[in-house]
């Protein structure tokens, strides 16, 4: 009898971001490493990568099973304060998710710690990037998206707010090519919020006509403060640009997306259902 085996996701593919060094950086020796100490907090039962000292930027490429890809793309940005990056619990389970759903994951490595000029850098130096080499990763150029975690939240709002100029000198063609996300999900960000001032948004995330189809997550007792999303699509809204809002009552921070019994475990069906309900799922 013959069996059929069902059709695998490719191997992640690992690229450098820069072709020599980041702007600024000097090292060209990498010491990031797993900074996660014996008895570090677990989520949902599970430990978490927590990946320091990163000065060499990359992008990795998950596509999805032949015959899978829709052609969307996710650029993912994994959360840690701009301290660490979560890598597995906001990068690469992530990234699985997205290519089970038929998105091809694109798993982004900026510069932490407290590099945020940096990582901005990295952000539109990658979205650059992906669409300019679109068409060998299978990808639809007008269909990339973001998608951030915490900090990493945080990072895509700002690159939704500097797209139209690169914060560093222009390498090569990637640069010339367009870094504005077609679409964007903010997953319990941070740092949107003026701190003296929730109902304002800090000058570097400024909504506005230009911004992205936005899609928010967070939880009402969320100790970064929900105020974050609140006043986001508040913007959004009167920019008269499209946003979809989901606050739940528990939760807290740092959740993923390992599922458990709170309910906001729950986000990516939503997430998936905004993709679908948005078009950017259909296959073309």
């Amino acid at each position: 009898m013959l069996s059929i085996v069902p059709a695998q996701a490719a191997e992640p593919v690992l690229i450098p971001l820069w072709p020599d060094r980041a702007p600024g950086v000097t090292n060209t020796v990498s010491t990031e490493h797993d900074t996660s100490k014996a008895g570090s907090e677990l989520i949902a039962g599970k430990p978490v990568i927590r990946l320091g000292n990163v000065s060499q930027p990359s992008i990795t490429i998950y596509r999805p099973a032949a015959g899978k890809e829709t052609g969307a793309a996710v650029l993912v940005c994994p959360g840690g304060g701009y301290n660490i990056l979560a890598w597995d619990l906001e990068g690469t389970e992530v990234c699985e998710w997205l290519d089970s759903i038929g998105i091809t994951g694109v798993l982004l490595k900026y510069r932490v710690p407290k590099q945020e000029a940096g990582a901005l850098q990295d952000i539109q130096r990658a979205l650059g990037l992906v669409r300019q080499r679109a068409k060998e990763f299978g990808i639809d150029s007008q269909r990339i998206g973001v998608l951030g975690f915490s900090a990493g939240g945080d990072l895509c709002a700002r690159l939704c707010a500097n797209d139209s100029v690169r914060t560093y000198p222009a390498v090569d063609k990637a640069d010339d090519t367009s870094c504005r996300p077609d679409f964007q999900m903010l997953i319990y960000p941070g740092g949107l919020a003026h701190k003296n001032d929730a109902q304002k948004l800090l000058p570097d995330v400024t909504v506005t006509t230009n911004t992205p189809p936005t899609f928010l997550v967070m939880a009402e007792n969320d100790p970064v403060g929900v105020e974050n999303v609140l006043v986001y699509a508040l913007a959004m809204k009167q920019a008269r640009m499209p946003a979809e809002l989901h606050i739940y009552a528990t939760g807290g921070h740092g959740y993923g997306l390992r599922r458990t019994p709170v309910p906001v475990t729950a986000w990516p069906d939503r997430a998936t259902e905004w993709m679908r309900n948005s078009g950017w799922l259909e296959r073309r």
